[in-house]
């Protein structure tokens, strides 16, 4: 990855993250908390590993993601919205009436969107489903899932993964956000499922852990995925709950709790000064 290239995504990343404050303010409400820790996954993604076209969401080869941890929409409609999908004004109309950014993801109203999603633990099985088809199909495109590590708590997940390995599904990708908070605490305190990745070994799957704030890792882990034959991959991504935003980094409490004007205030102030800061690099 060029140095233009890193700057490139730093700074979508900051505005992904400014999206998703500018939406659950607008909306007084959602999940800020694992939609910035995923934020720089989302970036990569969307501008860098996915093959997409904004301008025809619905391409019948295209890349696919799903995301199976539905309630961080925020952040997967900050990306949709930067990479031109639709309007980042629309953002801060966030689960309004009326609105088609509602509080979970909608393949049926909104663009980009692949999989609709929000009982969480379902959408790997949607994926796998999907990577399943394209094979069937002939097709090369490959399938994107993004879980929580809370959401892997669910029994459903493992049996998505058993499955993926049954049918040797090599163009399918799980990224597990390793954010260690959840709603109600620890990961680790809730309901444990480390070692997450000695459990995905066992299943069968190619692994890679990675820092998930490093795009040069990103990088190398998609690339291990995409060179891998005859087995899924899943890329275990240790990340900051809250990322970016300082009064909500590795705040439990920030998991589905909106900011009110003062905290958005001070979340953008912070957002913006790390945009120009990436921008005078």
């Amino acid at each position: 990855m060029t140095a233009t290239e890193k700057k490139q995504l730093m700074a979508a990343a900051c505005k992904v993250r400014m999206g998703v404050i500018e939406g659950t303010h607008g909306a007084k409400a959602g999940h800020p908390g694992g939609s910035l820790s995923a934020a720089d996954m989302f970036t990569y993604l969307y501008f860098k590993e996915m093959n997409i076209d904004p301008k025809n969401p619905k391409w019948e080869d295209r890349d696919r993601f799903v995301l199976s941890k539905g309630h961080t929409a925020p952040g997967l409609y900050a990306a949709l919205a930067e990479r031109g999908f639709f309007p980042v004004a629309d953002l801060p109309t966030l689960r309004h009436i009326d609105s088609y950014l509602q509080g979970h993801p909608n393949m049926n109203t909104i663009p980009g969107v692949d999989m609709s999603t929000g009982s969480l633990g379902q959408g790997i099985s949607a994926a796998a489903g999907m990577a399943l088809a394209a094979k069937h199909q002939g097709r090369t495109c490959r399938v994107y899932a993004l879980l929580g590590d809370g959401e892997i708590e669910e029994g459903q997940p493992w049996e998505a993964f058993m499955f993926a390995h049954q049918y040797k599904l090599d163009n399918l990708c799980a990224v597990i956000d390793n954010n260690g908070l959840q709603i109600d605490g620890k990961v680790e305190d809730v309901m444990s499922p480390y070692p997450i990745v000695d459990k995905l070994k066992a299943f069968g799957w190619a692994v890679v852990e990675i820092d998930g704030h490093d795009f040069n890792q990103m990088e190398a882990a998609f690339a291990k995925a995409r060179e891998t034959k005859g087995v899924p991959t899943a890329i275990v991504m240790t990340t900051v709950k809250g990322r970016g935003v300082s009064y909500m980094e590795n705040q439990v409490g920030w998991h589905g709790k909106a900011p009110n004007d003062e905290e958005y205030k001070i979340a953008m102030d912070e957002l913006k000064a790390q945009l120009a800061e990436v921008e005078a690099m």
